[in-house]
């Protein structure tokens, strides 16, 4: 059996693979029924659904009426421009504090896109501050350092 459409093919079995590992996790937990849920129920449903939403999507994969479409080359830069500064905002946020952490986690992962400009990162690192800071500083009332550390107090 040949694969027509590698990107379906391929979405599928990583479908299948995720909901297989959270049906499976979910059942290590009491499960529950329909009326009166356990904390297992809800991941090994959603788990058993995406199994069936994979296998679907594999299988439309393999169909002979399907677009002919090969999976391009893996891209690494993307991958580290994106889990990159996500690890690095962990690990500087209590140092450097919420401003400038975002700043960084903005730009740097700006360079994830194919076509990066520094006004739209500027603006975009200005909103997504701003944002949190109303919503997790003002509005929620999280204790978070603000400004780094060096600073002052």
């Amino acid at each position: 059996m040949r694969i027509k459409n590698q990107k379906d093919f391929w979405a599928g079995v990583m479908f299948v693979g995720f909901g297989s590992f959270f049906a499976g996790f979910g059942t290590e937990y009491t499960f529950g029924s329909a009326d009166r849920m356990g904390p297992g129920y809800f991941p090994t449903i959603l788990g058993l659904i995406v199994i069936v939403l994979g296998i679907v999507v594999a299988i439309s994969g393999l169909s002979s009426k399907a677009e002919e479409e090969k999976v391009d080359k893996f891209d690494w830069r993307t991958l580290f421009f994106v889990l990159f500064p996500i690890v690095l905002f962990g690990l500087v946020l209590n140092k450097l504090g919420l401003i400038v952490s975002l700043f960084l986690l903005v730009m740097i992962s700006s360079y994830a896109g194919h076509e990066f400009k520094w006004k739209e990162a500027l603006i975009n690192s200005a909103v997504l501050i701003a944002m949190c800071f109303v919503i997790f500083v003002y509005a929620l009332k999280l204790q978070f350092p603000l400004l780094p550390t060096f600073f002052g107090s």
